[in-house]
């Protein structure tokens, strides 16, 4: 008989308490992404991908992959943010880690700006499926008939995901 062993989620390479300035200078970035969270107990984990979680209370509100600092899909604060509504076929992709091409977006609600970060959203629904860059405006994005329009940063399912969840 073989015993499998069962993979339990992303590893977590390295976890640290940072410190007061370390704190400071994590609000002063996030700004707004933060929202009204308490920042007295603060850690940052590392993910076997490269990117970074960083936990309030034991809950991973924020991370950051390719020096973009976001919020993650369990943050209360991506509903200030824009967002692009895809169309169902393109939930799958999305949610395996595609970019978001242009003849996916069905509506933009909220202004986007050019390498602005925006909650992508199903368009029957709503429902936050990943959180992206915007890789042209808002009136540049409704004129696109084809390629790339949003880089996907974090999705359901990936690896930060399966840290939160």
């Amino acid at each position: 008989m073989m015993i499998v062993a069962e993979e339990k989620g992303p590893r977590l390479l390295k976890r640290k308490v940072l410190g007061r300035k370390d704190v400071r200078s994590l609000k002063e970035e996030a700004g707004s992404l933060l929202g009204s969270v308490d920042t007295k107990a603060v850690s940052q984990a590392t993910l076997e991908d490269g990117s970074t979680v960083y936990i309030f209370f034991k809950e991973a509100i924020l991370a950051r992959k390719k020096d973009i600092l976001f919020p993650t899909l369990i943050n209360s604060a991506i509903d200030d943010l824009p967002s692009a509504l895809v169309d169902m076929g393109a939930i799958p992709y999305v949610c395996n880690g595609a970019d978001v091409m242009a003849p996916g977006i069905m509506e933009i609600e909220g202004e986007l700006e050019k390498d602005g970060l925006l909650v992508i959203r199903d368009v029957k629904h709503r429902k936050a499926l990943g959180i992206g860059v915007a890789l042209y405006s808002s009136e540049e994005m409704k004129g696109l008939k084809k390629g790339k329009a949003i880089l996907n940063l974090h999705y359901v399912g990936d690896k930060i995901w399966a840290s939160i969840n």
